[in-house]
């Protein structure tokens, strides 16, 4: 596919929200504490609906470096990369109109992340950093782990992935866009891109992920939530940076192999969502992925971005 297929008017501003309820755990737990376990949840986690919490403003955020156009629309984005099970449920609400589910032909969630070591399908020679083994080589080299997927009638698009690891200097996370208007086939046509943000795995729940194989085998210091770049981003720009932090709740309680879901709610308004590059692996705020041999691995965050 040729060109960015995502188009539409570039605004300054944009607004969104996370709502609560489900499976989703706004705060910050110490990356030094020990991992609570959590307690259980079904392999078809209902997703939050605007009953079940307020409505909270959360930031807009970085896209990142690693964004790739084009990509398929479907459920299941693993493609057998290891790592633990994870089914996911987003659900886009309409901030402005009183947080009604957000539904439609044309809208639909895209999400993209990590394998279990740091590696990105695209970008598998960029160094994750620390002592890491070499990308396991699963999966399609440009498409493993990224997906879209349609909304369905109650604004709920639903996906099958891995817990993703994580690089220098980042936490855990997963990156999201919502889209509208666009046409739905083998992949999403057109259209405008209306929320672009990220979910912030808490610390307590990547120190219980990070003592376990595949997930230790990359040994690098963890990144507190406290102190990722985007999370100081997000400090530096209206909304809640908490409500960005989540905690998957596990299928089988003590059982992390056996996988775990996550629910979360996403508002949007209808403007188009500026996007933008940041949180390369290796460090650095902005502009192309890092080329060449791995960065030191210490975990240690750079400045925050300046506006």
């Amino acid at each position: 596919m040729d060109g960015n297929v995502f188009r539409g008017p570039v605004l300054d501003r944009r607004r969104a929200i996370v709502l609560g309820g489900g499976a989703v755990a706004a705060g910050v737990a110490g990356c030094s504490a020990e991992a609570s376990g959590g307690g259980s949840g079904a392999a078809a986690t209902p997703p939050p609906s605007a009953s079940e919490g307020v409505c909270v403003l959360s930031p807009e955020v970085t896209e990142g470096p690693y964004y790739l156009d084009g990509m398929l629309v479907r459920e299941d984005i693993t493609e057998g990369k290891q790592g633990f099970p994870l089914e996911l449920a987003i659900t886009v609400v309409d901030f402005e109109n009183g947080c009604a589910p957000l539904t439609g032909e044309g809208v639909a969630v895209e999400i993209w992340h990590c394998d279990a070591w740091g590696y990105y399908s695209g970008y598998t020679e960029a160094s994750p950093g620390g002592e890491v083994p070499p990308e396991d080589g699963e999966g399609g080299e440009q498409s493993f782990l990224r997906g879209i997927r349609p909304v369905d009638g109650e604004g709920t698009a639903r996906f099958t992935t891995i817990v993703p690891g994580w690089y220098s200097p980042r936490v855990t996370h997963i990156h999201l866009k919502v889209h509208t208007e666009g046409e739905i086939g083998t992949t999403y046509e057109g259209g405008t891109t209306v929320h672009t943000g990220q979910l912030l795995f808490s610390d307590a729940f990547c120190a219980e992920v990070a003592e376990r194989e595949p997930y230790s085998e990359h040994v690098l210091e963890l990144t507190p939530v406290e102190e990722d770049q985007v999370f100081r981003e997000a400090q530096a720009v209206e909304g809640d940076p908490d409500s960005m932090v989540v905690t998957p709740a596990p299928v089988t309680e003590g059982t992390p192999e056996d996988g775990y879901t996550l629910a979360v709610a996403v508002g949007v308004t209808m403007d188009a969502s500026p996007g933008g590059g940041g949180g390369a692996p290796g460090g650095g705020g902005g502009g192309e992925p890092p080329q060449g041999d791995a960065p030191p691995g210490d975990g240690t965050p750079p400045a925050p971005p300046q506006e």
